[in-house]
């Protein structure tokens, strides 16, 4: 060996050593990578491209949305959400919760990945979850029992009798009643006063007008013993006595409309008749209680919705406020025949899933929920719920 190959073979040796030490942190930094990829993936419980096993599902128990069945759940709600498990290909792990709240809290909080519940959207809860694409679109409607909303209803007279009283068709015409008495009394007080053995003994204004309204209310309501002996006072009281036979025809015939209508149609026939009556609503539910409350509804909550209809139908509350779906489920059910929906649907809104602030969730759900809608698949679910409508 010369001794200038030291060098070379020198340079080939320490290429050859740090060669073999490249290789070896290469295929370590690959499996670390490898195994912090799969670790991330496995503790991840949402996902970006791939799908984890397992999802963590929030939902109550409300009719027709969610409802227990043995050890298994069933509703609306979740026939839609276990489609959507089966094409994103992950298993369902279901927590039950009390209410709306606790669910929007249980995701907001991380302790489930969806809410599958129907929940509708308010500005409130937007500011601290996201919801997906809309699952359904609904409104509140009311709910009366069935005796009261047709002629069929048990007698009431001297209830009806005050309520046609003091309604506030009868308080119009009674004001307008008072203005007619009005003006004819001073115009025979001025024609009448003076005249010897009229129907105005005194000719000052008090006690006089007194006298002269007497005669006036007497000549609407009645016969009149005597005529004003003035003939321009006489002729205007002819005439008024005709004008009076023809105002207590009117309105005698507007409150027996008025009555038979009420007997007919029943006294809460849709929303807007519910202010100042006694409704029943879930005290859970932020919209109806919030819409009771503007229109200066009784409201009267609670924590069941079996508590809720029992109190109607024990005759407890007016009527029941409620999300259409949920009525109509029950009245269509095991309250056939014994309740009935009364007036449209109001205070429409979107009901969907909910999950975590910028949760990847949200957009995959809501690509499958279009998909659901796209095939046919969403207008079957809701079909075996609601039926065709």
């Amino acid at each position: 060996m010369h001794e200038q190959d030291v060098p070379i073979i020198l340079i080939q040796t320490l290429r050859t050593h740090f060669k073999g030490i490249a290789t070896w942190i290469l295929r370590r930094s690959a499996t670390l990578m490898l195994a912090l990829v799969l670790g991330l993936g496995l503790r991840s419980p949402i996902w970006a491209q791939n799908a984890p096993a397992e999802v963590r599902v929030a939902a109550f128990t409300v009719l027709p949305f969610v409802m227990e069945r043995g050890d298994r759940l069933t509703g609306f709600s979740i026939d839609l959400w276990e489609e959507i498990a089966a094409r994103l290909k992950v298993k369902s792990s279901y927590k039950i919760v009390p209410d709306p709240n606790a669910c929007v809290e249980s995701v907001r909080s991380s302790n489930t990945d969806i809410c599958v519940s129907g929940i509708f959207y308010t500005t409130e809860r937007d500011k601290v979850i996201d919801y997906t694409y809309p699952t359904l679109n609904a409104g509140q409607r009311v709910m009366v029992r069935a005796q009261d909303a047709g002629n069929e209803g048990r007698a009431r007279p001297l209830h009806d009798w005050f309520s046609l009283l003091f309604s506030q068709s009868a308080a119009i015409w009674l004001i307008g009643a008072l203005i007619i008495i009005i003006i004819p009394a001073h115009v025979v007080w001025l024609l009448d006063r003076r005249t010897e053995d009229g129907v105005i003994p005194a000719k000052k204004y008090f006690p006089g007008i007194f006298h002269s309204l007497l005669w006036a209310f007497t000549a609407l309501v009645t016969q009149v013993q005597a005529m004003p002996r003035n003939w321009l006072a006489g002729l205007f009281a002819a005439i008024w006595m005709f004008a009076g036979v023809v105002f207590v025809a009117l309105y005698t015939a507007q409150l027996t409309a008025l009555l038979t209508i009420q007997e007919i149609r029943g006294t809460i026939n849709g929303p807007g008749d519910l202010p100042g009556k006694l409704v029943g609503t879930m005290s859970m539910s932020i919209t109806s209680t919030n819409y009771l409350r503007n229109i200066r509804a009784n409201v009267l909550g609670f924590s069941t919705v079996d508590e809720m209809y029992q109190a109607l139908l024990d005759g407890k509350v007016d009527a029941v406020f409620l999300a259409s779906p949920i009525l109509t489920y029950y009245a269509e059910n095991e309250g056939r025949g014994r309740v009935k929906l009364v007036g449209a649907e109001v205070d429409k809104s979107d009901v969907g899933f909910v999950v975590a602030l910028g949760s990847p969730l949200r957009k995959q759900v809501s690509n499958q929920l279009l998909e659901l809608h796209a095939d046919g698949t969403y207008q079957r679910i809701y079909a075996k719920w609601f039926g065709n409508e």
